[in-house]
């Protein structure tokens, strides 16, 4: 879907009349600018039209309501973390990519958790040599998850230590080494990887640091809504995650690069999309014209990967989508030599402030999550 639509095709899509679609303009509620050919007529903004049309296609059922929340509908949950507004994100008011220029993620969490200074993510070094990557931090959280306190009845302070432990065990699992630096500094320390890497790598971190309330973020606020420990939300969330339509994605993409290579980039995308399967790497919902996470990650250092460039190139081609931040985090792991499993490594430690975020909030709240179930199966 176009980002911009005329005169005509709002009117089809919102199915009123002229008056009322420039009602809907003056109250702020659809985005207006002048059509760039010809400066006489206007342009009206695709995602706000979509979100008019679905709410009066539900109209006022309570049913339809809460089905349509938590398919990409609208906010099913009040949040001052984050969000997506006319293709940026924001956080907490910070445009994201802005804050990547120069913030660490130690900074990123100051600012999601609401507090006034970085966060320090440091864990105890193991007795003995452990192994890192995936399998290790759900171990590693699950075990934290089974000795740490509930978190109800507790202040937000006090929670906001449990989860920056917490988050410090996890970025050991996942490969930082032990050390006082800032947690992107001492994950290039465990990857080999030399400063201008490590820059890129805290880039990453910070723009994946949040994305309101995605999949795994609704499964820790869910966790968070019970009461459970902040260890237990986080691995809520990493589970969550794990799926390869969530933060599995950039596995898929790592395995279409592999296939680009062998066959070539047009045999590979063929190949895939003949089998009826979405490209990975490419096009997001919430972004019509483009990630801008993907664009400022991309930007920030050297696409060394022949392979890449031109499976980029011939699936722009073929499907007319932009890349999203599982490419880009194939493209940083890659050209900078990382793991294989790299890119889930990034995310779920990025994603991991943005769910500690979300737990705090949500247990202030003092409600817990229970949507009821429509049945539609047999009775006695």
């Amino acid at each position: 879907m176009s980002e911009w639509l005329s005169r005509e095709e709002a009117l089809e899509r919102l199915r009123v009349r002229p008056q009322t679609l420039y009602a809907y303009v003056s109250r702020g509620r659809i985005g207006m600018r002048p059509d760039r050919a010809d400066p006489r007529r206007s342009q009206y903004r695709a995602d706000d039209i979509a979100a008019l049309a679905t709410r009066r296609a539900r109209g006022r059922s309570p049913s339809a309501i809460a089905e349509s929340a938590i398919a990409w509908g609208e906010p099913s949950l009040v949040t001052a973390i984050s969000t997506v507004w006319h293709g940026n994100l924001i956080y907490r008011g910070r445009n994201a990519v802005a804050l990547s220029d120069h913030a660490t993620l130690e900074e990123t969490a100051g600012l999601l958790w609401a507090l006034p200074g970085p966060v320090h993510f440091e864990a105890s070094p193991p007795d003995a040599p452990r192994p890192t990557g995936r399998a290790q931090a759900f171990v590693q959280l699950a075990l934290l998850a089974g000795q740490a306190r509930p978190s109800l009845g507790r202040n937000g302070a006090s929670l906001c230590t449990d989860a920056a432990h917490a988050i410090g065990v996890l970025a050991s699992a996942l490969g930082a080494e032990a050390g006082p630096e800032p947690v992107h500094q001492r994950l290039a320390r465990g990857w080999s990887v030399d400063d201008e890497g490590a820059d890129a790598i805290r880039r990453a971190l910070v723009l994946l640091a949040d994305h309101e309330l995605n999949a795994s973020t609704f499964a820790a606020r869910v966790a968070a809504s019970t009461g459970a420990s902040p260890a237990a939300c986080l691995l809520a969330g990493l589970t969550t995650l794990s799926g390869p339509r969530h933060g599995g994605a950039g596995e898929a993409v790592m395995q279409l690069a592999e296939d680009a290579g062998r066959h070539g980039a047009d045999a590979a995308i063929r190949h895939w999309l003949g089998h009826d399967r979405p490209l990975p790497g490419f096009g997001h919902q919430l972004y019509p014209e483009g990630d801008p996470r993907a664009t400022a990650l991309l930007a920030a250092f050297d696409n060394t990967d022949e392979t890449l460039r031109s499976l980029e190139t011939a699936a722009m081609a073929a499907t007319g989508a932009q890349p999203n931040i599982d490419f880009a985090l194939a493209v940083l792991a890659r050209s900078l030599g990382l793991p294989r499993d790299a890119p889930f490594h990034l995310f779920a430690l990025g994603r991991s402030v943005g769910w500690a975020a979300h737990l705090v909030e949500q247990i202030v709240t003092g409600s817990i999550i229970r949507p009821r179930g429509r049945y539609e199966g047999l009775l006695p």
